[in-house]
């Protein structure tokens, strides 16, 4: 059935969040702010990990002579500009700000940090994409399994500390994985592993963003760069396709 990789991950997170909620509650402050920059830590290994195809000769020979890091330059810049254009950013948090009045939260808590947060987390990356669109294929959930899993653990960790933001972020990444299934069920394989490549590397920008986040070092409007996830693909084709 289309859509069960999607409904599994969803009950992950929010699964996953009431543990954290649970255990978090018997935590002292100090030992919340200890998860949180250990999380902050293994957001920006997980950047890391996802910035690494920006070094792939599958990559760079996809696109001109000199481009490989100009196009994802170019990606985080249109997508920025279109991003403080929408005010995606302040949209987001307006939304977390009204999902924390349903859910009765208080307003000192950390209700929107773990919302925005933790959206960003599960909806950045290939297996997001990559696991949707196999899913709406009819190829297997096993890739959407696999996010399920991964997603499980990171929102006991994440709600331990932020509280229940971190599963009101199942609604955003219903919608995103449920857009790319859908993509997935009309269209088939719609980008090229380079394309894929893109996606993943400006994914992993954001991440190192949200990393940053965490661990205080740095607000980035991570919400407006979003649009750049778009943008990457539809770049480097045209690099490709009419440049390269």
């Amino acid at each position: 059935m289309a859509g069960l990789g999607t409904l599994i991950n969803v009950v992950a997170i929010i699964a996953g969040s009431a543990i954290g909620v649970v255990a978090g509650s018997r935590l002292a402050l100090k030992t919340r702010d200890l998860i949180t920059d250990v999380l902050g830590l293994i957001t920006i290994l997980a950047a890391a990990s996802a910035i690494i195809p920006m070094f792939s000769k599958e990559f760079s020979s996809a696109l001109p002579k000199g481009w490989t890091l100009l196009s994802i330059l170019a990606s985080l810049l249109i997508g920025g500009l279109i991003g403080s254009a929408l005010k995606l950013e302040d949209r987001l948090e307006h939304l977390g700000q009204n999902l924390r009045r349903r859910f009765g939260a208080h307003h000192e808590g950390t209700f929107v940090e773990g919302f925005v947060s933790s959206s960003l987390l599960f909806v950045i990356g290939p297996l997001a994409i990559l696991g949707s669109i196999s899913d709406g294929m009819g190829t297997g959930i096993d890739q959407l399994s696999l996010k399920s899993i991964l997603d499980f653990f990171a929102a006991i960790a994440f709600a331990a500390s932020l509280g229940w933001g971190v599963a009101a972020s199942a609604i955003p990444v219903g919608i995103y994985q449920g857009i790319w299934t859908l993509i997935g069920f009309l269209l088939g394989n719609v980008l090229a592993q380079y394309q894929i490549d893109a996606m993943t590397i400006v994914g992993g920008l954001l991440l190192l963003s949200i990393g940053l986040r965490l661990l205080k070092i740095k607000e980035v409007a991570v919400g407006n760069l979003l649009p750049a996830l778009a943008v990457a693909p539809i770049f480097v084709y045209v690099l490709h396709a009419f440049i390269g």
